[in-house]
């Protein structure tokens, strides 16, 4: 079976990653189909902090990110979902930590605002550790497990045409082929994120991809106090790409090293965002394999828990929620490729799709189209 309608561009994957084509397709003129296996998006769109980490990010990421940053703000209204242009404030609980974030604001000027240990603790309840810290004003915040929900909605109130539950089997040049039929297409964007190895091996074996597997929870906020930014701590300098020109980071993770290395082991970013019901999402850890194991080991989760108890100064926290997080991790932060004329196979590697996709998607549109 074939639907005979023809559209622009198929979109396949309603995840963040691939809604920001359909964004970016609409706004030139596009006629617009997204194909999504699920009923929903339940990958890593819904299953991540809803941190738009701007600041954090270097290079094209930056790029990228400061695009995307425009586009949030202007996708909140059209689609009527909050968009907290609120920053991140970085907790502080060490020498070194303050050391690098002066380096990071010598590196960006007003980009950093540099804060003692009483301008933290107006924004936010943290523990006695937190000397100082700072605030990054350009990062902002949705709720993930909603912000998919109202775009793919905002998109279909324009026009875009969305096949729920629906398997892509394969694409060729003008035609994706589904479980429920063919679909032709000028233009295909092939936007699965880290299943990427299903229906395209050979690009995902060329560009390294693998699974990372995050152990993520939802607590009840002990201090029950509203938090607009997202917290990041000492840990984030070791992840994000913005860090790595300053001199003293090497310091944080030596210190790491000797004095919290199960922190280490298990990659820890510490960070917490709060959801709108006033619960915190809190995490995360991090592995990775091609195949990840289907079993949870309770020692991580316990991690998170003990780590977050001790950042916000209190005895424990109440988990309300567990579940695994994933996103494709590869060499390169960004995957486009080209599996035959008229497509783009894109992936964001780097567990930054919600900080990236709406300033990597008109980028791959530029190219697709011309």
């Amino acid at each position: 079976m074939r639907w005979a309608a023809e559209t622009d561009l198929v979109v396949v994957g309603a995840g963040i990653v691939g809604l920001s084509h359909a964004v970016e397709a609409v706004a030139r003129g596009l006629s617009v189909t997204v194909v999504e296996r699920d009923e929903r998006a339940v990958g890593a769109s819904v299953r991540n902090f809803g941190h738009g980490c701007v600041t954090a990010q270097s290079g094209v990421a930056l790029e990228y990110a400061m695009a995307a940053r425009a586009r949030w703000l202007r996708l909140g209204k059209d689609a009527g979902f909050l968009v907290q242009d609120a920053g991140t404030l970085v907790a502080a609980r060490a020498d070194d930590e303050l050391a690098v974030l002066a380096e990071l604001r010598d590196l960006r000027g007003d980009d950093v605002v540099l804060l003692d240990r009483a301008a933290v603790l107006e924004r936010v309840t943290l523990g006695e550790e937190v000397i100082g810290g700072a605030w990054l004003p350009l990062d902002l915040r949705v709720d993930a497990r909603s912000a998919p929900a109202a775009i793919a909605a905002w998109l279909a109130s324009q026009g875009v045409v969305f096949h729920w539950g629906t398997a892509v089997t394969s694409t060729e040049p003008g035609i994706v082929h589904t479980a429920h039929g063919d679909l032709c297409a000028k233009w295909t964007v092939v936007a699965v994120g880290h299943d990427v190895d299903r229906l395209h091996p050979e690009i995902a074996a060329t560009h390294g991809v693998r699974r990372c597997g995050l152990h993520m929870l939802r607590v009840r906020d002990p201090h029950a106090r509203p938090v607009e930014e997202a917290v990041l701590t000492g840990h984030a300098m070791l992840r994000y790409s913005a860090f790595d020109a300053c001199p003293s980071r090497s310091a944080v993770r030596d210190r790491l090293a000797a004095v919290a290395p199960e922190t280490l082991d298990a990659q820890l970013n510490l960070m917490f965002t709060q959801r709108p019901d006033g619960t915190l999402t809190i995490g995360d850890t991090h592995d990775y394999a091609t195949t990840l194991p289907p079993f949870r080991d309770e020692a991580r989760d316990e991690l998170i828990r003990s780590e977050t108890a001790r950042l916000l100064g209190v005895s424990t926290v109440d988990v309300l929620e567990r579940w695994p997080g994933v996103y494709a991790s590869a060499p390169e932060p960004f995957l486009i490729d080209t599996p035959h004329s008229g497509a783009r196979v894109v992936s964001v590697t780097s567990g930054i799709g919600m900080t990236t996709a709406f300033g990597l998607a008109p980028a791959v549109l530029d190219s697709l189209l011309t």
